[in-house]
């Protein structure tokens, strides 16, 4: 349909498939434990493998290969996959884990690596899905102790509550957004199968990797260091904030990182609600959904 030659597509499909099955990996407790038992450096050395394979699949056949990009790309996969074998236990330890993940993707550092021969077709996804993934596995497998669960399927309870918390925070994201002056109305708002399509991607890419890391890990960890449950929820709003400040290419991107940061409560209710990622992937998905669907 849009005329891209074989020679180009057929990698990115490539790496794209390629990606799909250690990206589902997190979410399956019985292949992480197969993936456990052959060791902390094992598995590290497994992931960090595995997480350079999809971009040697298209860049090498596509010509896009560069030594500095797999240079950058094989340094970030080695330290998220070794971080929690090497580093010695305690809250530092956990910070800087994270606050590297969001300097990462606030950072955009794979549109540099994640080099695409379309211009409108960005490959820096794949990174996104890499980082996601291969995060997700150390912490729960090399760390271990995430009262967490990584989960692509909310179950009923998860749904009403999500649902709950994204009508409560609808018409006060709503005011805000207003107020800041950013309501700008679609003139065709996407069909239903677009949103649902929105929906769904935004719920199993989006949603659940910035609940799981926001609110399943960085909400926790900060009601424990702080024995402040008010005190955690706001800061962890503010961090979501902040990380959305280079949002629509613009840096920064104050009044986008307020409503993120308000919307950002809610998620948080929602998870305190049943200590559960998931119902914050729901409310999280449906406000991005909404907002896709109806705003420019």
């Amino acid at each position: 349909m849009k005329k891209i030659p074989l020679l180009t597509a057929g990698p990115i499909a490539a790496a794209g498939i390629l990606e799909i099955p250690f990206y589902l990996l997190p979410g399956f407790p019985v292949m992480r434990q197969k993936l456990r038992a052959n060791g902390p450096v094992r598995m590290a050395s497994v992931l960090a493998v595995s997480s350079l394979l999809p971009w040697l699949a298209y860049s090498l056949p596509t010509g896009l290969f560069e030594w500095q990009a797999f240079g950058m790309l094989l340094l970030l996969t080695t330290a998220v996959s070794f971080w929690y074998v090497v580093v010695p236990k305690g809250p530092w330890r956990d910070i800087i884990f994270v606050a590297g993940l969001a300097a990462v993707v606030a950072g955009k550092l794979f549109d540099g690596v994640y080099l695409t021969p379309l211009p409108k077709v960005p490959l820096s996804v794949l990174g996104h899905a890499m980082l996601i993934r291969t995060a997700a596995l150390s912490i729960l497998e090399l760390r271990g102790e995430a009262r967490a669960e990584y989960r692509f399927w909310p179950n009923r309870s998860e749904w009403l509550t999500g649902l709950r918390y994204f009508l409560l925070l609808l018409p006060v994201t709503g005011a805000v957004y207003w107020g800041l002056g950013l309501v700008e109305l679609r003139e065709h708002p996407l069909n239903l199968l677009q949103a649902a399509g929105t929906f769904f991607g935004i719920l199993w890419f989006t949603a659940l990797s910035e609940e799981f890391f926001f609110r399943g890990l960085l909400l926790q960890w900060f009601e424990q260091w702080t024995s402040s449950a008010i005190f955690a929820m706001v800061l962890t709003a503010v961090l979501f904030g902040a990380v959305h400040l280079g949002m629509h290419h613009q840096f920064p991107n104050w009044r986008f990182a307020i409503v993120a940061a308000v919307a950002g409560v809610f998620y948080a209710l929602a998870f305190r609600r049943n200590r559960s990622v998931q119902a914050g992937m729901v409310a999280h998905a449906l406000t991005v959904t909404v907002w896709k669907t109806f705003l420019r």
